[in-house]
Parts: structure tokens; C-alpha cells; sequence
């Protein structure tokens, strides 16, 4: 199926672990974490945790700028805590707008294979000036 601007094709979620070297994916697990305990402590205040993604284009080129932005608020025993915290990753939009850290169809950076190394031979005592 090729991807148009109406059918495209769907970036998988685990870009998330992209997101700001892998922290991003961190930070939402422990604010579902401290969200659900404190709200399990406080007589069931409930709690909220928001992931929003702002995308800018970067220059003229197919990447974006993603900010990301975790906000989460809790109970606490007299009230609430709110917590926000944004980072921003550079992203490459590939065919059908799917997102990756890296272009896909990265070329390599050498134009022909390497040479396979060579073996590498000591010298004899000879050639060092003989044995004393």
C-alpha cells in the first residue's frame, strides 16, 4: 500500500524510546508509576499524567523538531504536586511520515568495502639489529 498525504503510514510507538535518548520513555513510566501509587494513597484523588508533541519543521530539510512535554499531577496528604518537564529531539521523516532518529535510507560512508585488514608481522631480531 504506498502512503499519500490522506493514508500515511503510522510511525511505531517505540519512537518514544528515541525521545531524548531513551529518558523520555523513562520519565512517562515513573510518572504513571508515582501517579497510580499516590493515588492509591490518598483516599483516590485521582491523578493525571499528559504527554503532548509539538513538531516544527528544521529549516528546508525532512526533518522536525519534537518537543516533548510530560505533564503529571498527583495528590498529596494536603493537596496536590504538578510536574512539567520538556526536551526536544531532532527526528527524520521518512516515506509516509514515519519518524526515526536516523534517515532510512542512510547510505554507508565508505563508496566501496573495506579491505580486509592485513596480518601484521614482527620484525626478526635480525632486522632489529641481531641479538646481543
Amino acid at each position: 500500500m504506498q502512503s499519500t498525504p490522506s493514508n500515511p503510514t503510522p510511525t511505531s510507538i517505540e519512537v518514544l524510546n528515541d525521545l531524548d535518548g531513551g529518558v523520555f520513555a523513562e520519565k512517562i513510566g515513573v510518572a504513571l508509576s508515582e501517579v497510580a501509587l499516590f493515588t492509591c494513597l490518598y483516599g483516590g484523588k485521582g491523578g493525571r499524567v499528559t504527554i503532548q508533541i509539538d513538531m516544527a519543521r528544521i529549516g528546508d530539510s525532512s526533518q522536525v523538531e519534537m518537543a516533548h512535554t510530560l505533564i503529571y499531577k498527583h495528590a498529596t496528604q494536603k493537596g496536590e504536586i504538578t510536574e512539567k518537564n520538556t526536551t526536544i529531539t531532532p527526528m527524520h521523516v521518512g516515506r509516509g511520515g514515519v519518524l526515526s532518529l536516523v534517515p532510512h535510507d542512510q547510505r554507508s560512508l565508505f563508496s566501496e568495502p573495506l579491505p580486509p585488514p592485513r596480518a601484521t608481522q614482527r620484525p626478526s631480531t635480525a632486522e632489529q639489529g641481531g641479538a646481543q
